[in-house]
């Protein structure tokens, strides 16, 4: 039973930790290539230093640590290669998810879409930030369950995690929203509408958006970037010529 007990405080630390170091590195309250120490945060939370070892795994595992052996642990620096990536992988993916939308939305999934997109207009005009950014994960996981693949959300949210933390640091991510909301509404009339190209072509568009701001990001806060020589010679041509 002892045993027992420890192993579910063990699990429990480590999500404690994993949870708010996460957190911590999401809000930029620990920015991209700060160093963090296994000793500091073992004896913050008061606990050994295996659960805080197997958090930092965890935490390295999805992308935002980068441990070295015998060197200081820090937080992941963004990676131009990865991010190009992502939204390779995203957009590949979003557009086979549209040409499905388009072609299964009946008249419940239509109620949804609007249902979604009233709340996505009220936190734009609130000017809130963390509930449209909730709000667009709804809006596309809905898009993956009109599309029948509702497992196709496992991978569009992962890539997209790994640029919205990266939006984050955007200050006109809240006066962005309005366009991004009207995005959403061209996206869901012509899914609605059952138009399969003019579905695809409003979501290219929509995702193509980032492309200014992710420049504009990495020419303001290079420092938060691998360096261009320790990358793959992999760059879309629009971040890499304004870099």
């Amino acid at each position: 039973m002892a045993t027992a007990t420890r192993s579910r405080d063990r699990r429990t630390s480590v999500e404690t930790i994993f949870d708010h170091l996460q957190e911590e590195i999401r809000t930029f309250r620990l920015r991209p290539g700060d160093k963090i120490s296994e000793a500091e945060i073992a004896d913050r939370f008061g606990v050994s230093r295996q659960p805080v070892r197997d958090a930092f795994s965890r935490l390295e595992n999805i992308e935002l640590l980068k441990i070295r052996p015998q060197r200081a642990t820090e937080v992941k620096r963004f990676s131009l290669y990865e991010i190009n990536k992502a939204r390779f992988v995203r957009s590949a993916i979003e557009t086979e998810v549209l040409r499905r939308a388009a072609r299964h939305c009946n008249e419940s999934h239509a109620a949804a879409l609007e249902a979604g997109l009233a709340l996505q207009r009220i936190a734009s005009d609130n000017s809130d930030y963390a509930e449209f950014t909730t709000l667009d994960y709804q809006f596309h996981k809905l898009l993956c369950h009109i599309a029948g693949v509702d497992f196709a959300f496992d991978a569009i949210s992962a890539e997209k995690a790994k640029v919205d933390r990266l939006c984050m640091l955007s200050l006109s991510k809240e006066q962005r929203m309005p366009q991004l909301v009207k995005d959403h509404e061209q996206i869901a009339k012509a899914v609605i509408a059952g138009d399969v190209e003019q579905a695809v072509d409003a979501g290219v568009l929509h995702l193509g958006r980032l492309d200014k701001t992710i420049a504009l990001i990495v020419e303001a806060r290079a420092d938060y970037f691998e360096p261009i020589d320790e990358e793959p010679d992999a760059y879309p041509e629009d971040i890499q010529g304004k870099a």
